[in-house]
């Protein structure tokens, strides 16, 4: 059973996830995102309160947390060197498309992660990664000042006063998106995040997203297939799927031919899919509307948080 800090931390995120939805429907997507991150007293708390439910409660109670799965399957691909298999199925379907792969991977010993949204920097641990840790606010010295929606893409990677001016393009091995794309409250500003992820890994490099999700592994595989089909769309192959008790694992490589994933897409495509990123909450009716009495609010409410990892808390 949680205790009463930890439903009262969990509460917060979940306000702070409302309140910008919220505001997106009402101002817009950029003004209200312009606003948010710029909200550094929402915005240290919100860091503070992520930390301490990460790891207090989040690590320690799951039998696999999603930074520990984000890890093995980076060493299971670029360690043990799993990728190799992957661009040989890269070469057989180029192959039948007549075309030709002129790129190869070319990994560093240690890898080069972003870990986008790091908040207190969880991946430090691992002595095969040199972290790039990033968060709009950073919980610890760590990790670097940077907004990933609105820093550009260019040659090299710009550091200055702990914060991140620019991000190199085709620099990193891998980026990983722990528990982020639902802080985000668009499906636009998902796309461009990925897009952006896509942009600064290196050929062949890897893509992980965690999201949370309580319900049953079936309540939500409409999504999960749409989601596989955007990324393939733009450049990255599934390699990876496993669906645990409150979350979704995903790996995605950036194939070295952009061909590969689209003839993918092409062949799997059904009527449902479109080119977007969306989560549940998308298709929600404003969250407190001038019209909704207290029992839609409150059944809404009860209805959005069974998305987070922390609902079942008297498991």
């Amino acid at each position: 059973m949680a205790s009463e800090e930890q439903k009262a931390l969990s509460t917060f995120l979940k306000d702070v996830h409302s309140a910008l939805r919220n505001s997106t429907s009402q101002i817009g997507v950029e003004k209200a995102w312009k606003a948010h991150s710029k909200n550094t007293e929402i915005l240290k708390k919100y860091a503070q309160c992520m930390e301490k439910l990460a790891t207090t409660y989040w690590e320690h109670s799951e039998t696999i947390s999603r930074i520990d799965w984000t890890a093995k399957i980076c060493y299971e691909y670029f360690i043990n060197k799993t990728y190799l298999h992957y661009r040989e199925q890269e070469e057989n379907i180029a192959n039948k498309l007549q075309l030709k792969l002129n790129t190869v991977e070319s990994f560093s010993e240690v890898l080069k992660l972003v870990d986008v949204g790091s908040c207190y920097n969880p991946f430090k641990l691992y002595n095969y990664f040199d972290v790039f840790a990033i968060d709009l606010c950073p919980a610890n010295e760590s990790v670097l000042q940077c907004d990933f929606l609105d820093t550009p893409i260019g040659t090299r990677t710009v550091i200055e006063d702990n914060k991140v001016k620019e991000i190199g393009e085709n620099s990193y091995e891998s980026v990983t998106f722990c528990f982020l794309l639902e802080y985000i409250p668009t499906s636009q500003l998902r796309m461009t995040a990925c897009q952006k992820a896509y942009d600064i890994l290196k050929p062949g490099g890897l893509l992980t997203v965690t999201t949370p999700d309580s319900k049953h592994v079936g309540a939500n595989s409409k999504t999960m297939k749409c989601w596989r089909y955007a990324f393939a769309l733009m450049g990255f192959s599934r390699i990876r799927y496993q669906k645990f008790q409150h979350m979704h694992c995903m790996a995605f490589r950036k194939c070295l031919l952009k061909d590969v994933a689209i003839r993918w897409a092409n062949i799997h495509k059904e009527p449902f899919m479109e080119y977007a990123i969306h989560i549940p909450q998308d298709f929600n009716t404003n969250e407190i509307s001038k019209n909704s009495s207290q029992n839609q609010v409150i059944h809404h409410i009860i209805d959005d948080f069974q998305e987070l990892p922390f609902y079942n808390m008297n498991e």
